[in-house]
């Protein structure tokens, strides 16, 4: 079976995700709309901080993936946006995701934007998945 390949560089500073990946020829692509930290109301919950965002995010995404037949495994790239000007914010947020993806380093992008979408958002995730084809 065609799996995505992560792709660490020995001569780059260690980092807590791959460099690259590689997707083999014959894979289809999905690309994920943006996972926001949505509860079953279509809303944000009031007061949560960064890394329960974060996390409902990746809960988001997870629901999305099984909807192609994929799983978090089946990420080629990732992109965290996180509302604020604030380093550790971002931190918080990724260091939350990062836990949540367990062993499966994606190559990710980690952005602090101005504002997102919904009333109280903090964090979203976009992503880009990879199944061989005919796999769902």
């Amino acid at each position: 079976m065609k799996k995505i390949s992560l792709i660490h560089s020995p001569v780059l500073p260690a980092v807590d995700y791959a460099y690259a990946s590689h997707v083999p020829s014959g894979m289809d692509f999905y690309f994920m709309a943006g996972a926001c930290p949505l509860d079953q109301k279509g809303t944000v919950p009031e007061g949560i901080s960064y890394e329960e965002q974060a996390r409902l995010c990746v809960e988001n995404l997870k629901a999305a993936l099984q909807e192609c037949g994929a799983e978090l495994k089946d990420l080629a790239y990732t992109r965290v946006l996180v509302a604020s000007s604030d380093q550790a914010d971002s931190v918080a947020a990724w260091q939350a995701i990062r836990e949540e993806f367990g062993s499966h380093d994606t190559p990710s992008t980690l952005s602090g934007v101005t504002v997102l979408g919904y009333s109280g958002q903090l964090v979203e995730i976009e992503a880009v998945a990879a199944l061989p084809q005919n796999a769902k």
